[in-house]
């Protein structure tokens, strides 16, 4: 059995670009990539906080370093820039696999810079 398990994600990125008319994804910067572990093309999801809308494309490298998260093709319809997005990746994983899991969690400011990550989320108080 494999479960699918959050691989990685990028929370509370702002959208810096929703460009209708390029082809699909959503580039994002390079560093932010690297720093999740997601691979240029790969499935990602994305959820927009600022409105709810959610959306499945796939990841596009961007400049190292510009801050970029630009949203492309029809999923440009689902932002407007400055909306704050997560963006995740899943991967799946048999129960052997499980006991070494860590997911890989990018936090950013509102540049879109890294300001700190980490391998679990918080409980969550009642």
């Amino acid at each position: 059995m494999h479960l699918n398990m959050l691989k990685c994600k990028i929370h509370r990125a702002t959208v810096t670009h929703a460009e209708l008319n390029y082809e699909g994804s959503i580039a994002i910067d390079g560093n932010l990539l690297d720093a999740a572990g997601i691979r240029e093309y790969e499935q990602i999801h994305a959820w927009n906080i600022s409105n709810g809308e959610r959306f499945v494309t796939y990841a596009l490298r961007a400049e190292e370093g510009s801050g970029i998260i630009s949203v492309n093709g029809s999923a440009a319809r689902r932002v407007s820039t400055g909306d704050l997005v997560i963006i995740a990746a899943f991967v799946g994983l048999s129960e052997a696999e499980m006991a070494k899991y860590q997911p890989d969690l990018v936090y950013v400011d509102a540049n879109n810079r890294i300001t700190h990550t980490n391998h679990s989320i918080p409980k969550q108080a009642a």
